[in-house]
């Protein structure tokens, strides 16, 4: 069993905190969109899942409340399921291959 000297795992460690603070600044900075009803609702986020932005055509506001409502919810839902992935494609890059925990896919 090799032998682990302390000084060289907490450079280790001091690297990979270091890695991960520039991984989360970066996502800070990155933005997916999501959207829903043939783009009529457009919704941006971050890679920090932050949304950042809500954009809505004027003609859907005439199909009433609960409609606007679902295509909210469709297109931060759509834009959430972007921004995770690629959050966790920032923290994969991070890790050892396969080292990635099950369900951050």
């Amino acid at each position: 069993m090799p032998q682990f000297n302390p000084k060289q795992l907490r450079q280790l460690q001091q690297n990979m905190a270091r890695q991960l603070e520039q991984a989360q600044e970066s996502l800070a900075t990155q933005e997916v969109e999501g959207s829903a009803g043939g783009g009529a609702v457009t919704v941006s986020c971050n890679g920090q899942q932050h949304l950042t932005g809500v954009v809505l055509d004027p003609a859907i506001l005439e199909e009433g409340a609960e409609m606007v409502a679902d295509l909210v919810q469709a297109a931060v839902n759509d834009a959430l399921d972007k921004s995770r992935a690629l959050a966790a494609k920032s923290m994969e890059a991070l890790l050892p291959p396969g080292m990635l925990p099950p369900g951050m896919r």
